[in-house]
């Protein structure tokens, strides 16, 4: 009976031991992806990897080093897409532009919708198209949102009523993209993942 339950846990040691270590070598080898990416500066790339690297075994050395690159490329990520972002765009609707071209509504409103981008300030604003006045609906500081420290998240904004937008730019820098993808509450984060409202902008100036 006794080496029967020596046998077990000789067992069960062995098999932890090689988890770990599949684990150890499936970090190591992701770290060093990350890294390739890294030197090649495809930050985004990279920045996936290294967020997977530090979620296999956070408390490693390898993990650690993983959080810092994560925390250190999100702010470069952030920087070049405000550098792309700053300045007026005007909504455009829920599609891109190539869609509503095609697709052109019959509906015209009274007024444009705009938002300013600044790099510490969103403003929305509305221009009345027969006499072209301006009026400001509101004003948002602009906060990056971050549900964990580790994460991969660079480009969601989240505002004053609690809604996370994820953005995004295109190659050209002359269409952004919103879609809002979470809302926080007292009970924690709501994930929205059917039905999200997504808006299209083209820059004006």
């Amino acid at each position: 009976m006794k080496k029967l339950l020596l046998l077990i846990v000789l067992l069960i040691v062995s098999k932890t031991i090689a988890q770990n270590d599949s684990k150890t070598a499936f970090q190591k080898s992701r770290y060093e992806l990350a890294v390739s990416y890294y030197k090649k500066a495809d930050f985004k790339k990279a920045l996936d990897l290294f967020h997977l690297a530090s979620k296999i075994k956070p408390d490693t050395e390898i993990g650690k080093e993983s959080i810092q690159k994560v925390d250190t490329l999100k702010t470069v990520l952030r920087q070049a897409i405000l550098t792309q972002a700053l300045g007026t765009w005007k909504m455009n609707g829920d599609k891109p532009v190539w869609a509503s071209n095609q697709n052109a509504s019959s509906v015209e409103k009274d007024v444009e919708e705009f938002i300013t981008i600044m790099p510490t300030e969103i403003l929305f604003f509305e221009k009345n198209k027969k006499t072209q006045e301006k009026k400001v609906i509101k004003s948002e500081p602009l906060v990056y949102y971050n549900q964990h420290e580790s994460d991969a998240l660079f480009s969601d904004v989240i505002l004053s009523d609690g809604t996370i937008w994820n953005c995004s730019i295109n190659e050209k820098s002359d269409e952004l993209r919103v879609i809002n993808v979470g809302k926080t509450s007292d009970n924690g984060v709501e994930k929205i993942e059917n039905d999200n409202i997504e808006r299209f902008y083209v820059k004006v100036k």
